[in-house]
């Protein structure tokens, strides 16, 4: 039996609707007073269809009605005696499906509610073709740009960036576009970690710069490379600020730039002894800070690799820790020891683990060698003098450079490798 929610509005209203319904067989369920309730009377009863009488229809009755369709809905009929042109207007686009302007009759029930149910019927068949088709242009947009994210990867050619897209739809039992979605967010994800894991070891290199600096270490490089550091900072910041969501990640990006903003200045002009404690401060405090927004992104992008890529960012900042806290000895000795300690670690972690291929490996191995000269290089530093010590601090100087260039090499292998992007 198909039932009915009756509702009435507007004191003239009297129409005998449910009694009329009963006698052509209709259940009704419920009768309203109220266009405001409803929706809440709809999701209640459930019924097949709604049927009212409204006198003086206007704003409240058509919000109403598509407040229920976009709810529950259901077929709509209304009766009333008011033939404004523009309420006639209105009710096709709120989601009544036969507006009858004084033609009540029992005898009309039946085969308007057969009109109503088959307008209903024929307009959910076209919202459901829209979003088909609306489903299908996203999936085609999103296989095109995932598709760019691939070639760029690994350097393949639209054929066969488009199999690679295929055979995972395949095996994964999921449409292009949800593939594609998924490589999409994997890609934001993994850059985002990238570039937030480049803050933390900025945060290190700036102060070993500026460390160098202070010492007269190949002054005019480590004023070029000092500049380029606050250049990537700002950049990285930048494009953070793009691409992150503000809402989840904003207030861990604003302590990052507020952090930033006092310690860009700082680092500017002749280098000052007294300056240094204050600078390292900041720039401790900016560490903290990168990793705590380093860390969210890696645990909202859900995805193992990308804990693999913050391993390899995080060596990035462990290497210039480790040559910061050398040329701060005696007083670094414990910092230093203990990011010696965190870095051969992280190494022998990454060394152990399947996610790799032949440039990854080739890379960990460059790595290694670089660490060990580092480290042979930042023995005993504070104990030369003269002619000697100078040689040992440009060592020094090198040696973690060629190590952050094989850190940031291999954290961009890691970004671009397909376990990456296909999670």
């Amino acid at each position: 039996m198909t039932s009915a929610l009756v509702f009435r509005s507007g004191a003239l209203a009297a129409l005998p609707l449910a009694q009329d319904l009963q006698a052509i067989g209709i259940e009704v369920l419920a009768q309203e007073e109220d266009c405001s309730k409803l929706v809440q009377g709809a999701v209640r009863h459930a019924p097949d269809l709604v049927i009212g009488e409204v006198s003086a229809p206007g704003d409240a009755l058509f919000k109403a009605t598509q407040a229920l369709a976009d709810t529950a809905p259901c077929p709509v009929i209304v009766f009333t005696n008011e033939s404004d042109a523009r309420h006639i207007e209105q009710a096709v686009g709120a989601g009544i499906h036969a507006y009858v302007v004084q033609g009540y009759g029992a005898q009309r029930l039946r085969p308007l509610i057969h009109l109503a149910q088959a307008r209903f019927r024929h307009a959910q068949a076209l919202q459901v073709q829209l979003r088909d088709v609306s489903q299908r242009f996203e999936d085609r947009k999103s296989v095109e740009r995932a598709k760019g994210i691939l070639m760029r990867a690994r350097q393949l050619s639209d054929d066969d960036a488009f199999q690679v897209l295929r055979t995972a739809s395949m095996h994964s039992n999921q449409r292009l576009g949800q593939v594609s979605e998924h490589i999409i967010q994997s890609a934001r994800f993994a850059e985002g970690v990238n570039r937030a894991g480049q803050l933390r070891m900025l945060s290190q290199r700036l102060v070993k710069l500026y460390l160098l600096r202070l010492a007269e270490v190949q002054t005019r490089r480590q004023d070029a490379l000092l500049d380029e550091s606050i250049q990537r900072v700002d950049t990285n910041i930048a494009l953070l600020d793009k691409t992150v969501s503000a809402a989840t990640f904003g207030d861990l990006l604003a302590q990052v730039v507020a952090t930033w903003q006092r310690l860009k200045p700082a680092l500017k002009g002749k280098p000052a002894a007294a300056q240094l404690a204050p600078i390292d401060e900041m720039a401790e405090r900016l560490l903290q800070e990168a990793e705590r927004l380093t860390s969210a992104l890696e645990s909202a992008g859900a995805a193992p690799p990308l804990k693999v890529l913050n391993i390899a960012g995080r060596q990035r900042m462990l290497s210039q820790r480790f040559a910061k806290c050398a040329l701060m000895a005696p007083a670094g000795e414990a910092a230093m020891t203990s990011a010696q300690r965190d870095f051969e670690a992280g190494l022998a972690l990454l060394n152990s683990l399947p996610l790799s291929t032949p440039e990854i490996r080739e890379t960990l191995d460059a790595a290694g060698r670089e660490w060990e000269q580092l480290v042979a290089g930042a023995t005993h530093i504070q104990r030369a003098a003269g002619r000697d010590r100078l040689l040992r601090l440009e060592g020094l100087a090198s040696a973690s450079e060629n190590l952050l260039e094989a850190f940031e090499q291999l954290s961009a292998h890691y970004e671009r490798s397909m376990q990456m992007l296909m999670g």
